[in-house]
């Protein structure tokens, strides 16, 4: 069966070359040239795979990345980012992309990042999302709002933000290495670096701690990984 990819670029030259590219590998290929486009071939095709520009016009790469985890949390989607945009490459990955390619790219290094993701969802399990409220201390989290209370103090939190909770509370006060956390988190042997996982890290302590520089809830564990505790005070 062939796999279907969508590919989200604003670029008529780029979008031509990866449209022919994957073409000619055997792939079926849906090309969207914007943010809306996207959303609307997503929900027509249902893609095996989303290759998606950050920059693009109607709706941002973020924002298309954002409205199909609301709805599907196993599609790979690989992010293209231009040449030294770093935040461009955390806030990707913070709001559920799986991985993110650097333009310019090369076509093998395109086709090794494609059929590496395509791998991996074929052996990730496919997730019964858990929706009953997380809680613990003076937070509590609604999954099916997406919003989160610390005391009066309202916050935001993205899917992947209330799964490391699951896993840290199933885990309470036990020290899990920065890997078993990210295998467990993105569902298969993951291939990028444990800075991914620091930076989701950074962004739950901002929402949940007093003190987001003295931690809490989650601790470091130098050069291994981290320990959660739901108590402190116990």
């Amino acid at each position: 069966m062939q796999e279907k990819i969508l590919v989200v670029e604003d670029e008529p030259a780029i979008l031509t070359g990866i449209v022919d590219l994957l073409m000619g590998e055997g792939f079926i290929v849906n090309p969207a040239r914007d943010g809306k486009e996207a959303l609307s071939l997503y929900e027509l095709e249902k893609p095996d795979l989303i290759l998606l520009d950050i920059m693009i016009p109607e709706k941002s790469g973020y924002d298309v990345c954002k409205e199909i985890r609301k709805k599907d949390q196993n599609v790979p989607i690989l992010m293209l980012t231009a040449k030294g945009q770093e935040v461009d490459k955390v806030v990707g990955l913070e709001i559920g992309a799986d991985d993110y390619i650097v333009k310019p790219f090369s076509v093998k290094e395109l086709l090794a990042r494609i059929k590496a993701a395509l791998r991996r969802s074929q052996i990730k399990p496919v997730r019964k999302r858990d929706n009953s409220p997380v809680k613990f201390g003076d937070i509590y989290i609604d999954p099916k709002t997406l919003k989160g209370r610390k005391k009066k103090k309202e916050f935001d939190v993205i899917p992947r933000e209330i799964d490391l909770l699951r896993l840290f509370l199933k885990h309470d006060k036990e020290i899990l290495e920065r890997f078993t956390i990210l295998n467990e988190i993105w569902g298969y042997q993951y291939e990028g670096t444990t800075r991914t996982l620091d930076q989701h890290i950074v962004k739950l302590r901002q929402k949940i701690e007093d003190n987001p520089s003295k931690p809490k809830y989650i601790n470091t564990v130098h050069g291994v990984g981290y320990r959660f505790c739901s108590n402190p005070k116990a």
